[in-house]
């Protein structure tokens, strides 16, 4: 029974039990009248109770909270200023990282407060408008907006000084961040760079004006509208069943092996890129390919890896590697890769030549432990 019946039948029965001693004639005066205002009364209620329905409830997750908190800086300057005031900021100098060493040999951001950068920029002689300039990178999990800052107008020693961190390559610190600032420091750098290269509009030659945000740049002569964009590159492990393939450019520090990348041509499919990628590079042909997962990555400019597996036929695995483009690619048994895996710093200057792979936040070894875990499955299973 729903709220307007269960009304209309205690005013019905309140108008049928009232002054029983009455005549049936006066009876059914007073019922009329009775249900003539329950008609009134009940009237406003059909607008907030539609019949059969309940009062809709939202709950939202921390995670929606904090991208609609984002999106509301992005498109609100005046939000965005007052988020920056109590907001998390790290800098740059010419867009080299600002960095800090945490235990066991890894590296972080050095956090900084609007007031800490403040002062800072007073005390070295520069305008705190500068601050102005600060670009939104995202938010903790409390919803504490994070900025970045290029400061490289400073000079860099004081700076470091000043916050007791140091300016660090990021091609050099990358491997030794931790897991949590890897990908803050990346999307920052890469943030950073856009706005340096997109200051003049490529259709009018004239000067572009970012938000307060720094999520968009606007020309000012067309209204043509900028994003900070990232190129398409395709990382995949390929599998011969019993082994997997990786290769080294003699970029890569000492040892180290990863999976197979390369950028996507204009017009390609993700399958297209991979299956030219790996006939380049190593000179086999691929028969199946899966999705697995993706990655911003830094370098060289911003790029968005899309990471998969890839088998080739047992039948054709001998290599023909391009080494303009690589230095080296061979096959991996699953307990070379479990040892490589095993190995958690990166191997110092002066020691022993090891074989090691891509730290644990890099989308290549999430890929590398997804096909030793399952090569690990497939033994039990059959064992």
């Amino acid at each position: 029974m729903n709220i307007l019946q269960k009304h209309k039948n205690r005013l019905c029965v309140q108008a049928e039990a009232a002054e029983p001693h009455q005549s049936s004639s006066d009876q059914s005066g007073l019922i009329q009248q009775v249900r003539s205002r329950m008609a009134s009364l009940l009237r406003p209620l059909r607008i907030f109770f539609p019949a059969r329905c309940c009062v809709p409830t939202r709950f939202y997750s921390g995670f929606v909270s904090r991208m609609r908190f984002l999106n509301s800086l992005k498109e609100c300057d005046e939000a965005c200023v007052a988020a920056l005031q109590n907001a998390h900021i790290f800098l740059f100098h010419r867009l080299v990282p600002l960095l800090q060493q945490t235990g066991r040999g890894n590296l972080s951001p050095v956090f900084l407060t609007y007031s800490d950068v403040q002062s800072v920029l007073q005390k070295l002689g520069s305008d705190e408008s500068l601050l102005k300039e600060s670009i939104l990178v995202g938010c903790s999990d409390q919803n504490q907006a994070q900025f970045c800052l290029d400061v490289g107008e400073l000079d860099q020693a004081a700076v470091a000084e000043e916050f007791k961190g140091c300016f660090m390559d990021l091609r050099k610190a990358f491997f030794l961040l931790n897991g949590s600032g890897a990908p803050l420091v990346a999307k920052a750098q890469a943030l950073l760079r856009w706005h340096q290269i997109n200051r003049f509009c490529g259709a009018t030659g004239q000067p572009t004006q970012r938000n307060q945000a720094g999520s968009q740049r606007v020309c000012s002569s067309s209204s043509i509208i900028y994003y900070p964009k990232m190129s398409p590159v395709v990382i995949v492990l390929v599998s011969d069943g019993k082994r997997c393939l990786l290769g080294r450019q003699s970029s890569f520090p000492r040892g180290m092996y990863s999976a197979l990348a390369g950028f996507c041509d204009m017009g390609e499919t993700l399958e297209e890129a991979l299956c030219r990628e790996v006939a380049e590079e190593v000179g086999v042909e691929l028969q199946s390919i899966s999705y697995s997962s993706s990655q911003h990555w830094p370098f060289p400019h911003s790029s968005f890896m899309l990471g998969c597996h890839a088998t080739v036929s047992p039948a054709h695995t001998q290599l023909n590697v391009d080494l303009s483009e690589l230095e080296d690619a061979r096959w991996f048994t699953v307990e070379e890769i479990s040892s490589g895996l095993q190995v958690k710093t990166t191997p110092r200057r002066g020691d022993p030549p090891s074989f090691w792979l891509p730290p644990k936040h890099t989308l290549a070894n999430r890929l590398i432990t997804e096909w030793r875990d399952r090569q690990r499955n497939s033994k039990d299973s059959m064992g």
